[in-house]
């Protein structure tokens, strides 16, 4: 293993959560690593960079327009700066100062979600303000229309494990009554594996991560309208200035996209194939039992869902996940469901090799807690 663990005395890390930002999201390809290394070695007149590369994108995914990021969360608050400051350069530079009066940001109630950090953050970064449609476990269409006034700027859509998932509007959906009200709808699909079905369902910015599916450098990607993008890449001289991509994460992730369209991508059934040893081992502890579930969010993502008998175990789910971080490998799993007794492996950042590591550290923890 890379001296580098030892030199700043660091545990390694399997990953068996998924591509999260508390892990480093993602590990690129090598040529994703030698384009970010072009960049890094090379000057460019930058705005044009911007510029080339946006409309290189935006040809790859036959959308208007497209603009390379810092991440996602910079993508909301970037775009709600966008519809709020618009063409103004007076408000570009004084939105700090200068409060619009028309900021409302509507979304679901059932959207606004920590994701790391709260999806209200960014809107108030961005100079919005939050205004939820609906309930927590319910928002139709005509929720969302009730809750647009005068003072609305934009609707916001978040798609995502995260959120709600229970009869909820879908984004055409979404997408109608902000056209309906004359209104720009937003999307943040962070994670999200497509990068065209929501802009075909008519929202007008959609927001990636860059380093999640797309498998990138560290930004994030915004496609939608050539006119709201436009005012996205204005925030530039804004509030972007202060979350700003350098070059090396403009060129990486417009190379990371390139493969990302034509690369084969392991599918659920694969990952099924890989789990099924890993799931049949797990079955055979006492107290435990494992099967595979598929994401949340409707994306061909299979996943490990174990589910401990703590009554058997001895031990609190959420302590076993937390002694599973504490061994000679730090192993984390997506722990949503801890409190019911039930944690989540994701396979796709994981070897059969890490697989058969996590079955034998869950094994010791279970007999020295049975002894």
């Amino acid at each position: 293993m890379s001296s580098i663990y030892e030199k700043y005395h660091l545990k390694q890390v399997i990953n068996a959560s998924g591509r999260m930002t508390i892990l480093g999201v993602s590990t690129p390809r090598p040529e994703v690593v030698e384009a970010v290394n072009t960049g890094m070695n090379h000057y460019f007149e930058m705005k044009d960079l911007v510029n080339k590369t946006g409309e290189y994108i935006a040809r790859l995914l036959d959308v208007e327009a497209a603009t390379v990021v810092s991440c996602a969360s910079a993508g909301i608050a970037q775009s709600v700066a966008a519809v709020l400051v618009k063409d103004s350069d007076w408000l570009l530079e004084n939105l700090h100062v200068t409060p619009v009066e028309n900021n409302e940001i509507v979304l679901p109630k059932g959207h606004n979600v920590n994701f790391g950090a709260p999806v209200g953050t960014m809107v108030a970064l961005g100079g919005g303000r939050m205004v939820e449609a609906g309930y927590a476990n319910e928002c139709s269409a005509a929720q969302l229309a009730a809750a647009i006034t005068p003072r609305t700027a934009a609707i916001l859509y978040i798609k995502s494990h995260h959120c709600v998932q229970k009869s909820m509007l879908n984004v055409a959906q979404a997408a109608e009554v902000a056209r309906a009200h004359n209104l720009p709808l937003i999307v943040d699909a962070a994670a999200e594996e497509d990068l065209q079905r929501y802009y075909q369902a008519g929202a007008d910015l959609v927001i990636y991560s860059g380093a999640k599916a797309i498998e990138g450098p560290t930004s994030g990607l915004v496609i939608g309208r050539h006119k709201y993008v436009e005012w996205v890449k204005r925030q530039a001289g804004g509030i972007g200035r202060a979350m700003k991509v350098g070059k090396e994460g403009i060129l990486g992730l417009t190379c990371a996209i390139e493969h990302y369209l034509t690369a084969a991508k392991e599918s659920g059934a694969e990952m099924v194939a890989k789990m099924t040893p890993f799931i049949d081992a797990l079955n055979t502890l006492n107290g435990v039992s494992a099967r595979v579930v598929w994401d949340a969010a409707g994306r061909d993502i299979a996943r490990a869902e174990i589910k401990f008998d703590e009554a058997t175990t001895g031990i609190a789910t959420g302590d076993l996940v937390q002694a599973l971080k504490q061994g000679e490998y730090a192993i984390y799993f997506r722990g949503y469901k801890a409190n019911e007794g039930i944690i989540e492996a994701d396979v796709r950042s994981v070897t059969a090799q890490q697989l058969d590591i996590i079955y034998r550290r869950i094994s010791e923890l279970l007999k020295e807690k049975q002894a």
